[in-house]
């Protein structure tokens, strides 16, 4: 399925645990290049199911001629959706654990065509919300969920010990 002229979408299976993990590290490390996210391999081992739909970005490969095949590449961005609660209305809805885009892709469109494919995938399913967690520190992906119309709904404290 396209989801931008020259980009495919596909859904993901449990069998992607590997690549989730690698591109997990890879959006983590560009916020904080000095730590160590091996610990996030732990995290898709316990939360990564079919339950948690994961879908791939691919570049479609540029036709050569009359006998192009129009074969992918590897993956260049994905998105990976679980689900919450809203303790508000105790509603559940899709809660986005990452949207990545590997950073030379960037600023073609393919952000905001992955979070139109998961507000029609919600819509289409019902749900009435969606939830995501960003880093303050993350000044490009909070000026884009704020111009699809994502606002703050609460602030998620932590202290050092």
């Amino acid at each position: 399925m396209n989801l931008l002229p020259g980009y495919s979408i596909r859904k993901g299976s449990t069998l992607d645990k590997a690549l989730l993990v690698k591109f997990m590290q890879r959006t983590y490390q560009e916020q904080f290049p000095r730590q160590d996210f091996s610990h996030l391999a732990h995290t898709v081992e316990q939360y990564f199911c079919r339950d948690t739909p994961l879908w791939w970005v691919d570049e479609e490969a540029r036709e050569e001629g009359a006998g192009g095949r129009g074969e992918t590449f590897s993956p260049i961005a994905c998105l990976w959706v679980g689900n919450a609660i809203d303790q508000v209305s105790g509603d559940r809805h899709p809660h986005i654990f990452l949207l990545y885009v590997i950073p030379e892709y960037r600023h073609r469109g393919i952000g905001k065509g992955l979070m139109a494919y998961i507000e029609d995938w919600a819509t289409q399913k019902g749900y009435r919300q969606i939830g995501l967690q960003v880093f303050l520190s993350n000044t490009p992906a909070l000026n884009l969920y704020h111009q699809l119309g994502y606002q703050e709904q609460s602030l998620w404290m932590v202290k050092s010990l």
